[in-house]
């Protein structure tokens, strides 16, 4: 059949050509098309832009399908991984920059620049790979359970993503694993190692890019040296300061010095200027959105109209802010780390570091103020904080200012590293931590002074040393407290009228945890030893001490056998004793005290410690009681390797580390990742699927584990941890 309108033999042919042509054309398009709209992404992704994308849901906490983040968030992110990281940090110009805080913009990359614009990103220099693997989200790989399942009975998945996805691909971690392989012996235990121990690497490296300086007078953004890292905490799509430090200093065996913009060095320093960016922002804010460089869209937080913290913040650039001084902490933490192993001092000088310390002193030196003057009037608070909400720890009583407190030298810390009020605001973890880096981070600091580096490193060494030594003398003086059946031990939380809060919480910096940051042996910072000073009492405690080469206070110890463990119940608040007495921390016998209070916290007389057949671990009001924390047990199980934690032997001191490895083992629910939370009498009730900082310190303790069977000459032998079978 011929249709009417082709009978003509000349309209036939030239629709004929049409028509080929037309499909010539539509054919040419599809395989290269005429133009493109480029969106932003990370600066080292070599994946096209146009992904696509999906809509993370909030959490309601009721199983482990919810991601828990509490904030409702409700970010589109992209739902691929960036393949491995190019070499993106080529034909840098050296020299000191201004970081420019754009609240919104797209990037343009080129191979040469960067530049902030108004206008979809276009890349003129290279074409857009396309990725030989499809990549997924880490939570949808998660459910997918790849293979090849481990050999042993709890069949755990491989859940690395393939190398092309992984976001930062780092050859020393990658030897490192083969080299485990060969030593750890169950095959449960080292697929556990592989997939937690990379996690943050492989998943959470979300952006890595650079500072921007803007020209004052052309309004013109260019790009500089500095390096920038964003680390999300897995689900929760922003960066808290303490989750992305603890995260990153996992990797501390494998940081070595390098100017390789592709080295685990260059990622550090990145980190570290991003803390001090967004500490000079809001220093007592704990968590923050990406870097306006980045192009990634700011998180929606859900509770940002709830919360009203005093001063407020800019929700493009602050995800959440409650004050947690270990927020502070960490940022020395991972500061004085990258010192001591790299020695690179000239990093500390050339960007905004010094700023940012100067900025976490004053902020928290504000904080050490009591509720009263000496005649008895309120004074203002340098931070409030009102939330409305259901959950009794998600506020501040008394309109923001939190429960009364009396000055002694402490920093007053309103929310805990669980992100959870305080109930007295003198958090001895929390200070304990904050004093140690303070004091190992002056180092840096005297060193900037005495290379004349910085024009406010030795006034801010000095105001660094007092500061830690007011908190010493505090801790000293109000939270050691006599329990009834433990003896001496640390309170969790103090207010220096005698009030004390007797608990642990999982969450680092806990009590559990304070042989992790030397805060009563000698520590070395650079290549400085410590030497030890006296403190008042006091009424001199929260004097200062004016001497600009006052060095840090380090408490020797003594290592003592571990008393007998007593079990019993507890009031969570006690007072005081003998509080004329004016105790000092050379009086205390601080080894006795960790001692006493480590059986404290791993006994049914902390009101948080979960005990079953799942797990016997710490929790915390967070999730609630009878929620464990795998976290909590890998903290007792690295703890134990420390001097302080006094066990009377080898076997004994063994045998915790293994009650405690066992019990993460166990807890997975066959997923093969650290979870946040497990149920202590049910394990396939969890909370957090993807959690970074709870698997980098998995890995922290294989990597312990190893380091102490190579001295004891059981490395990969039965008699060892990592030799034996755990298939029981």
């Amino acid at each position: 059949m011929v249709l009417p309108f082709l009978a003509s033999p000349r309209r036939g042919r030239l629709l004929g050509n049409a028509i080929l042509l037309t499909t010539l054309v539509l054919w040419l398009g599809y395989r290269t098309p005429l133009s493109t709209v480029h969106e932003p992404f990370d600066l080292h992704s070599g994946l096209p832009p146009n992904v696509p994308k999906v809509q993370k849901q909030s959490d309601d906490h009721t199983g482990p399908s919810q991601n828990h983040s509490g904030q409702g968030v409700g970010k589109a992110e992209n739902s691929l991984y960036p393949p491995s990281t190019p070499d993106i940090f080529n034909d840098i110009d050296e020299g000191d920059v201004d970081v420019v805080l754009a609240t919104t913009s797209t990037t343009t990359i080129s191979s040469r620049s960067i530049l902030i614009t108004t206008t979809a990103a276009t890349d003129s220099t290279r074409s857009n790979p396309t990725p030989t693997v499809q990549c997924l989200d880490f939570e949808t790989l998660q459910k997918q359970k790849p293979g090849p399942l481990s050999e042993g009975r709890r069949k755990f998945p491989y859940v690395r993503p393939p190398p092309e996805c992984r976001k930062f691909r780092l050859p020393a971690l990658e030897a490192l694993i083969d080299r485990m392989k060969t030593v750890i012996r169950d095959p449960d235990l080292f697929r556990l190692f592989e997939n937690s121990y990379s996690n943050t690497l492989d998943t959470m490296i979300k952006w890595r890019g650079y500072a921007m300086k803007k020209d004052n007078v052309t309004g013109e953004a260019t790009k500089t040296d500095e390096e920038l890292t964003y680390v999300i905490t897995g689900d929760i799509d922003a960066m808290w300061l303490r989750d992305s430090a603890s995260q990153v200093y996992s990797y501390l065996p494998l940081l070595e010095a390098s100017k390789d913009p592709n080295s685990l060095a260059s990622l550090w320093r990145g980190l570290i200027n991003a803390h001090s960016r967004y500490i000079i922002i809001s220093p007592y804010c704990h968590s923050f959105q990406p870097p306006p460089e980045s192009g990634i869209e700011p998180t929606r937080n859900g509770a940002y109209h709830n919360n009203h913290p005093n001063p407020p913040y800019d929700p493009t650039l602050v995800f959440d802010c409650k004050w947690e001084l270990d927020s502070l902490a960490s940022f020395l933490q991972i500061s004085a780390a990258y010192y001591t192993r790299t020695g690179d001092l000239d990093f500390f000088a050339k960007y905004s570091w010094v700023d940012a310390v100067q900025a976490a002193v004053d902020a928290s030196a504000a904080m050490r103020l009591g509720t009263y003057d000496e005649e008895g009037h309120v004074l203002p608070s340098a931070w409030t904080f009102t939330g409305w909400t259901n959950r009794g720890s998600e506020t501040l009583t008394n309109d923001g200012l939190g429960n009364p407190v009396k000055e002694n030298g402490m920093v007053r810390s309103a929310f805990r590293p669980s992100d959870d009020a305080c109930i007295f605001q003198l958090l001895t973890p929390s200070n304990m931590m904050f004093a140690a880096y303070l004091e190992q981070a002056s180092h840096i600091m005297q060193e900037l002074a005495d290379g004349r580096l910085s024009d406010k490193a030795a006034n801010l060494t000095t105001e660094m040393r007092k500061l830690a030594k007011g908190i010493r003398g505090g801790i000293a003086l109000d939270a050691v407290v006599t329990h009834r059946d433990f003896g001496e031990i640390f309170a969790y939380e103090v207010d220096g009228y005698g009030g004390a809060n007797l608990m642990d919480d999982a969450n680092v910096p806990s009590l559990l945890a304070m042989p992790l940051w030397n805060y009563t042996l000698p520590a070395k910072a650079g290549k400085k030893l410590v030497k030890s000073v006296k403190h008042n009492p006091r009424d001199e405690a929260i004097a200062t001490d004016t001497s600009e080469d006052a060095e840090p206070s380090m408490i020797s110890h003594s290592r003592s056998r571990r008393p007998a463990s007593t079990a019993g119940d507890s009031d969570t608040t006690t007072k005081s004793s003998n509080l004329a007495s004016s105790p000092t921390e050379n009086e205390h016998d601080y080894a006795k005290i960790y001692q006493n209070t480590r059986n404290f916290v791993l006994s049914m007389a902390n009101p948080y410690f979960a005990k079953g057949p799942v797990l016997s671990a710490v929790g915390g009001p967070h999730l609630g009681p009878g929620k464990g924390w795998p976290m909590a047990a890998i903290v007792a199980a690295l703890t134990a390797f420390e001097d302080l934690a006094g066990f009377a032997s080898l076997r004994e001191r063994d045998e915790a580390v293994t009650e405690q490895l066992y019990a993460v083992l166990n807890s997975t629910a066959g997923t093969g990742v650290v979870h946040e939370t497990v149920n202590a009498w049910n394990e396939a009730d969890w909370t957090r699927s993807w959690f970074g900082w709870a698997n980098g310190l998995f890995g922290e303790l294989i990597i312990r584990i190893a380091e102490d069977e190579t001295r004891r000459g059981l490395l990969g032998t039965k008699e060892g941890l990592l030799g034996r079978s755990w298939q029981y």
